[in-house]
């Protein structure tokens, strides 16, 4: 599809072109994302429950990964298609082809873990985001900003909040904001100051709430909390790698970032064989759930490291990536493969 059959913006506005550099802050957001999303799902992975969210630590929840990685998704979907357009006359296709893939990789992974979050991305992308690539971009933030405040005022659930952080991610791509995610220093520091106020105030609504016995609004109040608190983690992993920090915050997060979709599929399969094969207690004590968790990231960050020293992208970024296209990208990083 030609250019000009995406939605208009002005020139300064375009998305980023094919072959813009690899935007390391991503990957970073990412491979802490997974972290976070590891350590709430481990002992339900190990029992086999159903359920997505566990607060072994009282009132807050240690699934902040999920909010992050449905930005990040939006964002990855909006940079697909500007490459899609410049590669392909049905750029569009091309997305429905990578989120049906998802879809089949969740459902396999769905059969060891019913709580996998994959098969929702995939239908929330092909009835939301996918859709949502025709709008102008002013429209997307205003369904963004419909979408969100909707999911936590009437707790309808986390599809609805999924759908709104992925347009939000996409509109962000076409305001330009992630082209200068990597130069940008007051806008982390303002909005990660305004996500604190925020915060606080939500946390003063809470204990309210609870002092008085009105519980009905304190789900609600909840919710808002703990994505405020994911806003408050964004800006400031976005300000530490604007400090000498970032070369120790690449190093620790972005092998895991840049393989996330390989790391978080095989995480289940070590949660099930440290559990039922080795026979680690995961349910039953937290202590050892989050031992073992370290020591599968551990495990992780060591193979992500070691193999991207030879290949472009993870084995299962890699065949996610054929499917979109259909056909066999390189792996290798030498020339002769």
């Amino acid at each position: 599809m030609p250019r000009e059959d995406l939605p208009e913006a002005p020139s300064s506005h375009r998305l980023p072109s094919l072959g813009r550099p690899r935007i390391i802050a991503l990957d970073v957001l990412r491979g802490f994302a997974l972290c976070e999303i590891l350590l709430a799902n481990i002992q339900l992975i190990a029992t086999g429950a159903s359920a997505v969210v566990v607060q072994p630590m009282g009132d807050w929840d240690p699934w902040l990964g999920l909010p992050i990685f449905s930005l990040l998704f939006g964002i990855g979907f909006a940079l697909l298609l500007s490459s899609a357009a410049n590669r392909a006359p049905r750029p569009r296709l091309v997305l429905l082809r990578r989120l049906l893939a998802l879809l089949a990789i969740g459902l396999v992974h769905m059969l060891l873990w019913p709580g996998e979050i994959l098969t929702i991305y995939a239908i929330v992308g092909m009835l939301v985001l996918l859709p949502s690539t025709w709008l102008p971009r002013w429209a997307m933030a205003s369904l963004a900003a419909a979408l969100i405040p909707a999911a936590i005022i009437f707790g309808v659930g986390g599809p609805l909040l999924i759908a709104g952080l992925f347009v939000l991610g996409s509109a962000l791509v076409r305001y330009g904001v992630i082209e200068r995610i990597e130069q940008s220093t007051r806008g982390p520091l303002l909005l990660g100051l305004l996500f604190a106020a925020a915060l606080a105030t939500a946390l003063w609504a809470k204990a309210g709430l609870r002092a008085v016995g009105a519980t009905t609004h304190l789900p609600a109040v909840t919710s808002l909390a703990d994505l405020l608190l994911v806003g408050v983690y964004v800006c400031g992993l976005l300000l530490l790698l604007r400090t000498p920090l970032r070369p120790v915050l690449q190093f620790v997060f972005a092998p895991l970032g840049r393989m996330a979709l390989t790391n978080y599929l095989t995480a289940t399969l070590l949660v099930l064989v440290a559990s039922r094969v080795l026979g680690l207690p995961i349910g039953q004590s937290l202590e050892t759930a989050y031992w073992t968790a370290g020591a599968i990231l551990l495990t992780q960050w060591l193979f992500s490291a070691l193999w991207l020293r030879h290949y472009r992208q993870g084995p299962l970024e890699w065949l996610w990536r054929w499917t979109t296209w259909l056909h066999r990208p390189r792996l290798s990083r030498t020339r002769t493969s």
